[in-house]
């Protein structure tokens, strides 16, 4: 489906200067918002996006995924330093790295978590780029009801996987979808739910209800737990032995099968819709310890804990890519804000992605692992400045954020009414989350509810309204029997943990 020029000419894209340098800054950024708790790499995308619309789509995408894979690595550096982690992610890596920085090795323990985020996260897009151009091909052959069965499926898995409630998990997807449906009528084309103003006619800005929901709905949590709270002191001292600075290549040797199987749980899981690289962390050390001749060390600051990790956490961004390059469903919030970019600068992510922009898709590809390796130099050389990133003050950080989404959402939609958008679901979202409601399913539903509802319309165009047409199609069968099985496992598990 893409030729070998193709190919070449987009990877000759990706090592151009001007898309280095985003890449750089991608990186750069992504690491420091990663190194200070309670901002991270999904706020900071989120925040982003509207400031890429005058850029070129390479730059602009490679950009976010700089930001991506930087703030994994910088998310260790306050879970290894203060037992405070920078991103959800990085909580495993907490449970050994801190014991570490205790021992005086905290350089140590920061660099291991560095290489094995780097390791991890280079798996992950070798996979990423050998199967996602055959994945392509098979969803090219998908028709309309076979789209509406996926998603179906997508949702069933989503709203069971993420949060503790396979009920809320299903709620927060149908208020996705609700939201989805403001707009104009995509078979009618008549006006629903504009309540009068014209502005909604398009439906709702993505960046707006975005930035709403998971930035500033997160600084007002961030905001509402803090009552004056002072983040912990680092209290990490360096021995001062040269030893304890340094990983040894001996060290990092010794760690390849615990970061082959972190790198092969994060891309396996990455790869599915919703379960995210904190799930991926927790079982690759679960795993890892289990497997340990001496699991009793683990919590005490053992090395391979770290390794294990840090590959699967990272290993995910990767994978994560896969169901949306190849058939426009986002596997986490990362990716839904990397489909609003490529929205955002005319194009719709899924298999026929690789036959209109071929060159584009392997030129992300070419960013990708150009971002692993710019990672790992800035990562050695901007650790100790990170050390003194992670005590910033909250109140200068998150006024700044504050500034920059009011400033994004205005420059990336229809100027205040946006703003107006973004401050009402950042309510809404600060709501949904302080009673449960997974925000991950939400944003998730509301980008794939137009296309949902044109399959389904396209689908009772095809079949005459006749259901029974379904049977038709293996596929869609065997995806509606899997979402079926899905919610009865998941109301199964929910039961059971009900009733311990």
């Amino acid at each position: 489906m893409v030729d070998l020029s193709t190919i070449l000419a987009g990877f000759g894209d990706a090592f151009s200067l001007f898309n280095l340098a985003f890449v750089l800054f991608g990186v750069v950024l992504g690491q420091f918002v990663g190194a200070v708790p309670g901002i991270g790499p999904i706020m900071a995308m989120a925040i982003a996006i509207p400031f890429t619309f005058g850029l070129d789509p390479l730059p602009a995408i490679a950009f976010l995924v700089g930001v991506n894979k930087g703030g994994l690595v910088g998310g260790a550096v306050p879970a290894v330093l203060m037992n405070t982690p920078g991103t959800p992610d990085a909580a495993a890596t907490a449970m050994d790295g801190y014991p570490m920085a205790k021992q005086g090795k905290p350089l140590k323990a920061t660099k291991m978590a560095l290489f094995s985020s780097v390791t991890g996260d280079t798996f992950s897009d070798i996979v990423l780029i050998t199967v996602s151009a055959p994945l392509a091909i098979l969803a090219l052959k998908m028709g309309p009801i076979e789209v509406v069965a996926l998603i179906v499926f997508a949702f069933s898995i989503l709203a069971g996987l993420i949060g503790n409630s396979l009920t809320k998990g299903i709620i927060a997807a149908a208020l996705g979808l609700l939201a989805a449906s403001v707009g104009q009528d995509p078979e009618n084309f008549t006006p629903r739910l504009i309540f009068g103003y014209w502005d909604l006619f398009d439906g709702l800005a993505l960046p707006s209800v975005a930035i709403g929901m998971l930035a500033i709905s997160e600084i007002l949590h961030r905001l509402s737990e803090a009552h004056g709270n002072m983040r912990p002191a680092i209290v990490a001292k360096d021995t001062g032995n040269p030893d304890d600075r340094r990983v040894t290549w001996a060290e990092y040797w010794s760690c390849r099968y615990t970061m082959l199987r972190g790198a092969t749980i994060g891309t396996i899981l990455g790869a599915l819709p919703g379960i995210g690289s904190t799930a991926a962390a927790f079982m690759s050390y679960a795993m890892t310890k289990a497997s340990s001749k001496d699991p009793g060390s683990f919590g005490k600051g053992n090395i391979q804990g770290i390794a294990a990790s840090e590959s699967a956490n990272s290993a995910v961004v990767g994978a994560n890519l896969i169901p949306l390059l190849t058939l426009g469903i986002p596997g986490s919030v990362g990716a839904a804000l990397i489909i609003s970019a490529f929205m955002i600068h005319g194009m719709q992510p899924g298999p026929l992605l690789f036959e209109n922009q071929g060159r584009l898709v392997y030129g992300l590809f070419g960013a990708m692992i150009m971002a692993n390796f710019i990672n790992l130099w800035v990562g050695q050389l901007g650790l100790r400045l990170w050390v003194k990133v992670v005590s910033a003050p909250e109140s200068i950080i998150f006024s700044s954020a504050l500034l920059l989404c009011f400033v994004g959402v205005s420059m990336a939609t229809s100027g205040l009414f946006g703003v107006a958008i973004m401050l009402i679901f950042a309510v809404i979202g600060y709501l949904m989350a302080s009673f449960g409601y997974s925000l991950v399913i939400f944003i998730i539903a509301f980008f794939l509810g137009p296309r949902f509802e044109k399959s389904i319309a396209q689908s009772l165009a095809l079949t005459n309204g006749d259901l029974t047409q379904v049977l038709k199609s293996p596929v869609a069968v065997a995806l509606l029997v899997l979402s079926v099985v899905s919610v009865v496992w998941f109301l199964r598990k929910n039961a059971q943990e009900d009733a311990e």
